[in-house]
């Protein structure tokens, strides 16, 4: 399984954060009632239907508690699996197992959530379609990296990274700057010649005004898709075209079919719930003893 994507050191200072917040006072419970020498074996299970994503951030947050633990991911990253299915195994001392344990599953849950999520409006999409989903800066603060990853494994593709990665002018922007127009002629003199410019626009005055003024990406904000057609047609290829603002998996369809580049969707991110996946102890064993038989 490749973790290319997954920048290490980044992740590392995730999973240090996720532990300082949880471990800031120790492990009472698991330091009172489970023996030092106690070692265990668990297994990450999903208990219901979806992609895996996030395999490798859960063996990093066991490596950190303790660098012993022998961590086996059972699953590729972006597989579609089952519930029931075992999605990694971790052997080692039993009370860092379980002070791993729940920053894990958070982790781990969440990004399943997302690249399950994301995968389902890929699937609405029409077939043969040019249409992306995309995703948007609603991420959850301090796990962007991780989100647009799983945005990635569940089939998606990711908007612009942070404020500085591309110019896109929204509805803000327009008023403070002085108009559409305005607003992209001076992005276009200040801007790194190699950005491309946005712009939202929510009527299709807005539309012309931002073509005439030569921005390459229009944003089309909370459009009907009576609307967004009439903007597909006006356009004419002379820009790409983004639909967004109250998308729901059961517009996807009609969006792709009217004819835009690229849907996103802020609920990818900030409205995903958790997926659901437990780590269950299968063995245990006392120090010195034998490790279970896998």
């Amino acid at each position: 399984m490749s973790t290319t994507e997954l920048l290490l050191p980044l992740i590392d200072a995730v999973v240090v954060r996720a532990l300082a917040e949880d471990l800031g006072a120790g492990d009472v419970t698991t330091e009172a009632c489970v023996p030092e020498g106690q070692r265990a074996t668990a297994s990450g299970v999903a208990r219901e239907d979806l992609v895996a994503c996030g395999i490798p951030v859960a063996g990093r947050v066991f490596a950190t508690v303790d660098p012993t633990v022998r961590f086996t991911a059972e699953v590729d990253e972006g597989a579609r699996v089952k519930a029931g299915t075992v999605l990694f195994t971790v052997e080692g001392r039993a009370r860092s197992l379980l002070t791993g344990e729940r920053v894990a599953l958070n982790l781990v849950q969440r990004m399943c959530g997302v690249a399950t999520a994301t995968a389902r409006y890929v699937a609405a999409l029409p077939e043969g379609t040019k249409t992306r989903i995309t995703d948007t800066r609603k991420t959850t603060p301090g796990l962007r990296l991780l989100e647009r990853y799983a945005v990635r494994r569940g089939g998606g593709h990711n908007h612009r990274n942070d404020l500085g990665s591309a110019v896109l002018i929204k509805d803000n922007h327009i008023v403070a700057a002085g108009g559409v127009r305005t607003a992209i002629e001076s992005a276009r003199a200040r801007a790194p010649h190699t950005s491309k410019i946005e712009c939202e626009v929510d009527t299709l005055d807005q539309l012309e005004e931002a073509l005439t003024a030569g921005a390459d990406i229009v944003l089309l904000d909370n459009m009907d898709t009576e609307t967004v057609e009439e903007a597909v047609r006006r356009t004419r290829g002379r820009a790409l075209l983004e639909a967004s603002g109250g998308i729901t998996i059961e517009r996807i369809g009609e969006l792709a079919r009217a004819g835009v580049d690229a849907i996103s969707v802020g609920a990818l991110t900030h409205s995903t719930r958790a997926a659901d996946i437990g780590l269950d102890f299968t063995a245990t064993s006392a120090r010195g003893s034998k490790p279970p038989a896998r």
